[in-house]
């Protein structure tokens, strides 16, 4: 065993109104039972972070944003800062996305600056990395997860590292209904973590990485079953209870 707490994080994207936020977290906190073990992480849209907030106050879930600026003020229309978050008491934030990168152009460069902010300010930081479907056919699974991995945590002092929790999401299997074998995803965790080692030894073996890509209740235990494998990153199956309580089931250590 790794020692590893998991987590599994439930990204909601652009689902769920307030009233659905709060109708959801009522059955599931009720529901969650023996799951101690596990962390467990709601990111829904910003309309609901209140809300999810308010609900998740008396239970071990956390709540985390889907993005944020970097910036903590200023003429950034539409944008979010960390202050924000943290005000109304949001403890975490996903970065880069592959949506986040491929509709809103986001770089390495400005992803570098978040992860940089959200650990200066107490967030936690669920950084995404993951490659396409004609880097994967052309080889280059490792050459863009190094790049991403460098570029990103560029800036990260070693003994911050241990912080940072990272998703490994190929994009051909997000939304696509395509799934990483165990096997290619413990392979690609497996090269994270050894780039992370880079960075500091201690470090790298108490990250957590997670996997993201069509994690379904059918097919989280073998996923989650793998030693590298530390959780999930979960989209369209966790906007249904009884479905992402059997994902987090499938964490227990």
């Amino acid at each position: 065993m790794s020692g590893r707490t998991p987590l599994v994080a439930a990204n909601w994207k652009m689902h769920k109104t307030v009233g659905e936020t709060e109708d959801f977290l009522d059955r599931f906190i009720g529901e969650i039972g023996d799951l101690e073990a596990v962390e467990i992480v709601i990111c829904p849209p910003y309309t609901s972070l209140s809300a999810a907030v308010e609900r998740c106050r008396r239970s071990p879930i956390r709540v985390a944003a889907q993005n944020m600026h970097e910036a903590e003020q200023g003429a950034y229309t539409g944008e979010v800062s960390a202050g924000m978050l943290l005000d109304i008491g949001v403890q975490g934030v996903v970065l880069g996305h592959s949506e986040r990168r491929q509709y809103f152009n986001e770089t390495d460069e400005a992803l570098a600056r978040k992860v940089a902010v959200a650990l200066e300010r107490g967030l936690e930081p669920i950084l995404c990395v993951g490659e396409s479907e004609a880097e994967r056919d052309a080889g280059e699974t490792e050459a863009v997860l190094r790049r991403q991995i460098e570029a990103d945590l560029d800036g990260v002092a070693a003994e911050d590292l241990a912080r940072v929790v990272i998703a490994y999401e190929p994009i051909w299997a997000i939304g696509t209904g395509r799934t990483a074998t165990p096997e290619q995803a413990e392979e690609a965790i497996a090269f994270i973590r050894s780039q992370l080692a880079g960075i500091d030894a201690g470090a790298a073996e108490a990250v957590r990485i997670l996997y993201g890509g069509s994690v379904k209740p059918g097919n989280a235990a073998e996923l989650l079953g793998r030693e590298q494998i530390d959780g999930a990153l979960v989209g369209g199956a966790s906007l249904d209870p009884a479905d992402f309580l059997a994902i987090c089931e499938a964490a227990k250590p």
